[in-house]
């Protein structure tokens, strides 16, 4: 289905719980965000049926996430029924992998195809800081055994490192995960700051260009795009860097996506207050809801930070990014 911009909706996010292990500075506040009661989140089968409904409209790939969508007991037997409905074509997952290290292969036979990893620093006590209670180990034991598990095993479909740009906190650390995409077949993606929910107030200098990572490492060399990634390589590189422009250079126009969120509400836009209930609909009530939902996706978002923070009334952990 196209939107009311010409632009063709073929990727649904779906967010499966508000709730995460971490709490990164810039997703939730330090003591947490009051959570959906279990019974106000899409069951499994709500979830499988939005996605049905998706399809219609010519949805083919979907992203699960959450909060941190490992943290949803049982999230694996969800995978398997998204994995099913008929006219998907790949399933992806985004995860602080902190916990992914006991489930990578079970997610890897439920029919997940592609992992996105956030990792916005190597440095343990920087980890912590970040993301206030997490460890590093555990993450990059997660990401190991994500390799082990088949992930990434193609150039074509990479595991990915999700790279959050933070002025004064980790871009000093643009050359090391370089490197790292240099040495491992992976996708190491550098993602402009947006001022939304926590992070809307910081100072200005938090907010860097993603020319930050040209400016450190002039050897890399545009290759192409990959979704809204301009993706990157150096000599002799194993993998390639992504850099995603969010704030600086727009990429609306291209936009394909919506959002569902795990209580039920499509977002037509990450930065738009407007959101379209979808839950207790079923069948063609629900694929009409989901189309209102794509006729409300604006043209673009205003985002400029320190002046047009985003307009959802929304912490990232309840939207799933």
């Amino acid at each position: 289905m196209r939107d009311g911009y010409g632009r063709t909706i073929r990727y649904l996010r779906l967010s499966v719980t508000d709730k995460c292990n971490c709490r990164c500075v810039y997703c939730m506040p330090a003591t947490g965000v009051p959570r959906c009661r279990h019974e106000d989140l899409l069951s499994f089968e709500e979830l499988t049926e939005v996605v049905r409904a998706a399809t219609t409209l010519g949805v083919r790939k979907v992203r699960i996430t959450g909060g941190e969508p490992l943290a949803r007991r049982g999230v694996v037997d969800l995978c398997r029924m998204v994995a099913a409905v008929p006219g998907i074509e790949e399933l992806d997952m985004t995860t602080n992998a902190t916990m992914l290290a006991p489930v990578a292969a079970d997610l890897r036979a439920s029919g997940v195809t592609r992992l996105n990893v956030s990792l916005d620093t190597l440095d343990p006590e920087r980890y912590r800081a970040v993301t206030r209670v997490g460890t590093l180990a555990d993450a990059l034991a997660g990401i190991r055994a994500a390799h082990e598990a088949g992930f990434g095993s193609s150039a074509d479909s990479p595991l990915k490192i999700n790279f959050v740009l933070m002025g004064g906190v980790n871009v000093d650390e643009v050359p090391r995960f370089v490197d790292m995409a240099q040495r491992e077949p992976v996708e190491v993606r550098f993602i402009e700051l947006m001022p939304m929910g926590e992070c809307a107030l910081w100072p200005r200098e938090r907010f860097v260009s993603a020319d930050v990572v040209l400016d450190a490492c002039p050897e890399l060399v545009r290759i192409g795009t990959g979704g809204v990634a301009e993706l990157y390589r150096g000599p002799g590189f194993a993998g390639r860097v992504g850099l995603i422009r969010a704030v600086s250079h727009r990429f609306c126009s291209a936009c394909d996506r919506i959002r569902v969120t795990a209580d039920g509400r499509v977002k037509p836009c990450l930065h738009s207050a407007a959101e379209v209930s979808v839950r207790g609909f079923r069948g063609e009530e629900l694929e009409r809801a989901l189309a209102r939902a794509i006729l409300m996706k604006p043209a673009r978002h205003e985002l400029a930070p320190g002046a047009r923070p985003s307009a959802t009334p929304r912490d990232m952990n309840e939207i799933g990014g």
